[in-house]
Parts: structure tokens; C-alpha cells; sequence
């Protein structure tokens, strides 16, 4: 009876061994199955592109205070009293446009006097020339001397001198009777009238100012090795005004930027050792002098290229333990990272210093999801660096309206029916 009893039980320790033996099989085969599974799931598609040096345009801007370079400063240069005003504050003028007078009568009879003067000298050289004329035919019949002939020649060169002194000083009086209508030396905008009309002025009295706003110039420094690449670009154009340049007012028109456009007309030939900067100007039209002289502007040069660099799209880098990095392929096409050393932005391209050799095979796609390892399926990558960050910026737009889409159905599921409340 024993032996039947422990035979029973060995029986029943055997049945528990083999099946724990088979659910433990079980385990194994699932567990194999699925890292099988892993193994064999589709390779991750993204963009990749091969390194090579490339020129990549600059999207950079330079501050600058707005001046206008043609701007006068009217000052008397004769002395009287202010008779009139020819225009009012603030308003348009153009150039030759009469704007104040200076007792011009006073101007005029001097102007008068000195013209008598002038007929005066005329007449006396007349009478001089015919005397000399005389002595000169008396001279030659002995009837007089040498020296009366000598002392008429020498009233004719007196009498000369006489008349040219009297054009001289017709010549300055007919300036100051222009002086005493002061007119606009260039069109543009007056300012405010320093002196009221009564007043007596001075020659170097200050009347007003006329700014010209259109064109606009302005002055900028840029750092040393944009003049540098600027430059290199200049010798392949040819000429400065080819090298179209903008101008954005921050802040004007409740906020948004105003914007004209115009040409570079200077580059500096020298380096200032302060600032490590190249002194430039451009010309901008100004039709409507929606911009005035004296605001702070940011100016942007057009076509502005760093030569012969390494770039991938910004979007590409991400932060590693070692610092920046990007994902490079191996020769079975799986990713792993590089660390680089990074330069400027320009514009949706991130420029690399150092980590990164022509031939190189980088993802310039979306990076996340991505890790060491994983295998990738290398889609062509057009060049356009500003549709990959597109992309991008538009899936994570799409991904969070569907996840707060999400988050509204919940909440909205979570809330009690009508009623429902009140049977609770």
C-alpha cells in the first residue's frame, strides 16, 4: 500500500516537473520569438545626405542709428533783420524753394552803388586809353617826351586795375543781395524756425534745418570676416551697388517691422583695431518717408555667404553627454553618434566647426526616436534644409492638437451626465 502511495506521488512530482519544464519552453520560445520580432522589424526611414563643403547664404543682420547724409543746417551769411518766412514747420520743400529774406533793399542799393562805381572806372579807362593813344602818335613826331608817354601808359594800367576792382566789388554785392534770399540747398523736410521773423541776424546764425528723406543713408559696422566674405563676393559681382541690402525698423506699425530696400554703396578698406569691425553704408529709397533719420534700424545684407563650410540642417544637432552631436551612418547603415564642434546659424543651417569629414553620411531628418544601433533605411535628401525644419515644426503642431483633442474627449468623458449628478 506504501509503494502504491509513494508511486502515486512520484507520478504526480514527475507530472509537475514536465510541465513546469514545458511552461518554462514555453517562456523561452516566446521570449526568442519576440526578440526575433525586434530583429526583423523594418528598418527606420529618414534623410540622409553626404558631407560636402558647400557655400551656405547668411540670414544676418547689423544695428545701426539712421542718418540722412544730406542733411543742411541753414545759417545766415549776411547781417540784417529777418523780413519774411517762406514756409511753415514741418512741411516739404525742394531745392531752390525761397525760404527766408533778409532786407534785401540795403543789399540792393549797394548793389546799385557799386554798379555806378563800375560805369565810373569804365568811363575813367576810356579817357585813359584815348590819352595814351594820343601820346603815343605825339611821341613818335618828337612833340613830347618819353616820360609824359610813359606816365599815360601808366594811367591806362591804373584806370584797368580801377574797373577791375569795381567788377570785383559789383561781383561781391550782387552775392550778398542773393545771400538775403535764403533758399533750400536740397529738398527734404524743414525743421522748426530757430529765429522769428523780426529778429536781427548775423552772418553764421543758425535759421533751420532741411533733412532729406528719400534716399536714406546709413551706417553700419560689420564684424571683420563678413567684410571679408562680403569682399570675396564683391570681386566675383564686380560692383558694390549689385549687392542688394534691406532695412527693418523694429517695432513701427503696432509692431510689425518696416522694411525698405537698397544697395550697399560703401565697404571699408580697413579694419578698426577697437572693434575688430569694417565700416559699410547703403543707400535705401524712401518714397513716402515712412522712416526718419534718428531711429535705431537693423540692416540685412542680401546674398551674404560663408565660402567652402561644412553644414547640416539645425535641426539635425541635438545634445549629447559629450555635448552637441548628430547621427552618422556606418557602412551597414546603422546610426551612431558624432560628436561636433559648431559655428554660426545661418538661417535653417547649422554650420560645423569640427567632427564631421567629406563622405560622412549624416541624418539630417527628424532625430527623434533615434539611438545608437538602429538600423536606417537612407532616404534622398533634396538640400532644402528650411522644408526639413518645416516638417518637423509641422508634425509636432499635428501631435500636440491631437494630444489636446485627447485630453478635451477625456475631460468630456469624465463628466457626468445630466441627472446623474442629482441620482448619485
Amino acid at each position: 500500500m506504501k509503494k502504491m502511495i509513494h508511486s502515486h506521488r512520484a507520478s504526480l512530482v514527475t507530472l509537475v516537473a514536465a510541465l513546469a519544464l514545458a511552461a518554462c519552453g514555453q517562456e523561452q520560445q516566446t521570449e526568442a520569438s519576440q526578440q526575433g520580432a525586434e530583429q526583423e522589424s523594418p528598418p527606420h526611414q529618414v534623410e540622409v545626405t553626404e558631407m560636402a563643403r558647400q557655400d551656405i547664404p547668411l540670414d544676418k543682420s547689423y544695428p545701426s542709428l539712421l542718418r540722412s547724409d544730406s542733411e543742411v543746417t541753414l545759417v545766415a551769411r549776411v547781417n540784417g533783420f529777418l523780413e519774411e518766412r517762406h514756409f511753415e514747420p514741418g512741411q516739404m520743400v525742394e531745392e531752390g524753394d525761397r525760404l527766408y529774406t533778409i532786407e534785401p533793399d540795403l543789399y540792393q542799393a549797394t548793389v546799385n552803388q557799386r554798379e555806378a562805381d563800375l560805369q565810373s572806372a569804365r568811363a575813367e579807362l576810356s579817357r585813359a586809353q584815348r590819352d595814351a593813344q594820343r601820346f603815343e602818335q605825339l611821341l613818335s613826331q618828337n612833340s613830347v617826351s618819353r616820360q609824359q608817354y610813359d606816365q599815360a601808359l601808366a594811367d591806362q594800367r591804373v584806370a584797368q586795375a580801377n574797373v577791375a576792382q569795381a567788377e570785383a566789388a559789383l561781383t561781391s554785392a550782387n552775392l550778398d543781395l542773393g545771400y538775403s534770399q535764403v533758399t533750400a540747398p536740397v529738398s527734404g523736410m524743414i525743421s522748426l524756425s530757430q529765429i522769428n521773423v523780426g529778429n536781427l541776424v548775423t552772418s553764421g546764425t543758425e535759421l533751420a534745418t532741411v533733412t532729406p528723406l528719400d534716399p536714406l543713408e546709413v551706417r553700419f559696422q560689420l564684424p571683420q570676416r563678413d567684410a571679408f566674405e562680403l569682399r570675396r563676393q564683391l570681386s566675383e559681382s564686380g560692383e558694390t551697388s549689385d549687392i542688394r541690402a534691406r532695412l527693418s525698423v523694429p517695432g513701427v506699425s503696432g509692431g510689425s517691422d518696416s522694411e525698405l530696400e537698397g544697395h550697399l554703396d560703401f565697404l571699408g578698406s580697413r579694419v578698426d583695431s577697437g572693434t575688430s569691425t569694417v565700416q559699410a553704408s547703403a543707400t535705401f529709397e524712401n518714397p513716402e518717408a515712412s522712416i526718419l533719420p534718428g531711429q535705431f534700424v537693423r540692416v540685412r545684407i542680401e546674398g551674404l555667404k560663408r565660402f567652402d563650410v561644412m553644414a547640416v540642417p539645425e535641426i539635425a544637432v541635438t545634445q549629447g553627454l559629450m555635448g552637441p552631436q548628430v547621427y552618422v551612418l556606418d557602412d551597414e547603415n546603422k546610426a551612431r553618434e558624432q560628436t561636433v564642434s559648431l559655428g554660426e546659424v545661418a538661417g535653417p543651417w547649422q554650420l560645423i566647426r569640427e567632427g564631421l569629414e567629406p563622405g560622412d553620411r549624416v541624418i539630417v531628418g527628424d532625430p527623434a526616436g533615434l539611438e545608437p544601433g538602429m538600423a536606417i533605411d537612407p532616404q534622398p535628401f533634396d538640400g532644402n534644409a528650411g522644408s526639413v525644419v518645416e516638417d518637423v515644426e509641422q508634425e509636432e503642431a499635428q501631435e500636440q492638437a491631437e494630444a489636446a483633442q485627447a485630453m478635451e474627449a477625456g475631460a468630456a468623458d469624465g463628466q457626468p451626465a445630466e441627472g446623474e449628478e442629482g441620482a448619485q
